[in-house]
This record gives C-alpha cells, structure tokens and sequence, in this order.
C-alpha cells in the first residue's frame, strides 16, 4: 500500500507525462506589429499561417509584406467574454503595410485568447 504522498507525487507525475502530449497548438498565434506611432496586437489562424509558406511564423509574415506590400490580419483586443472573465478577442480585420511596419513580434498572451467567428 503506497503513502498517502507518495500516491500524490505518483499522479502528479502521471498528469506531468500526459501534459505534453496532450498539448495541442493554438488556433490563433498572436503578434505585435510595431509602426512609428503605434502598436496593434494581430491574430493569425493556423490555416492563415500556412498559406505565408514555411518556416519561422514571424519570417512568413515578414516575406508576405514585402513580396505583396500588405497583409490582412484579424486585430485582437482585451475583452470581456460573457462570464465576466477577461480574454483576447478578434476585433475585427485590418491591413498592415509594409511602409507602416517596423517590426514584428511574437506575442505570447496572458490571458486566454479565443479564435475569431466562422465567416
């Protein structure tokens, strides 16, 4: 008979092996686009993601930008969900230029982010 503890270290190691592999990649990955006089948030789904082609997510954008000079992507907001509970939301479309651009950033929410209504 094993220990009232050693039966909580054993299924804490359990969940711990399970975690991992259970884990599944995000349906929004989210970005910070910084221009000269501001900064926005943006969401991109993970089939929008493969349509940029391969490799780093940051590079695939930053190689649309400059081979078509604009991408549209959806802009994420902190918002209420109806729980009362605080999480990222799409806030509708908008279309970063390549002009307007500085840098881009992956950005790895706080909160929890929710991916953007069927069109």
């Amino acid at each position: 008979m094993l220990l009232p503890s050693r039966r909580l270290l054993g299924a804490a190691l359990a969940v711990a092996a399970i975690a991992p592999a259970s884990a599944q990649s995000p349906a929004v990955t989210l970005f910070q686009v910084v221009g000269p006089r501001d900064t926005v948030t943006i969401g991109l789904t993970t089939a929008e993601l493969d349509a940029l082609g391969q490799g780093p997510t940051v590079d695939r954008i930053g190689r649309a930008l400059a081979a078509n000079g604009q991408i549209s992507a959806w802009r994420y907001t902190v918002g209420r969900a109806q729980d009362g509970s605080t999480r990222y939301a799409a806030n509708g479309r908008v279309s970063i230029m390549r002009n307007d651009t500085l840098r881009i950033e992956a950005y790895t929410a706080a909160l929890p982010v929710v991916p953007p209504a069927a069109q």
